[in-house]
């Protein structure tokens, strides 16, 4: 079972920063991609932001020029640096780990969620 544990989400006012970690159980290499989700209430989930194996990152239009991205293979961690935050990125956010081949019987692998609550 591959598991993804996200932290580091807070309440914050609009403007401030927050930097969110997801630890995987297993090495994050051996997954084609590593991303971070959001589902914000009553909406939909949507990307936020992948980064494969290789370190080619894609973002969300809008969150480019905002959220960073990055991996560290060494500790299976994946990271998102999220800026100048805005009460629309109130949501939670979710570690998802994606394979071009069954792990553990499965292509795709989500964590819990962190939540990030943008207010003033």
């Amino acid at each position: 079972q591959v598991q993804l544990v996200e932290s580091g989400g807070g309440a914050v006012q609009p403007g401030g920063s927050l930097r969110l970690s997801c630890a995987a159980s297993q090495s994050i290499f051996s997954f084609y991609h590593m991303g971070w989700y959001r589902q914000a209430p009553g909406k939909q989930r949507e990307l936020v932001a992948t980064i494969t194996s290789g370190g080619t990152t894609n973002y969300a239009d809008s969150v480019k020029g905002r959220f960073t991205i990055s991996r560290d293979d060494a500790k299976n961690t994946v990271f998102l640096q999220i800026n100048s935050l805005k009460p629309e990125d109130t949501a939670v956010y979710y570690c998802n780990a994606y394979s071009t081949v069954l792990i553990n019987g499965r292509y795709e692998h989500w964590g819990q969620g962190t939540e990030v609550a943008v207010s003033s």
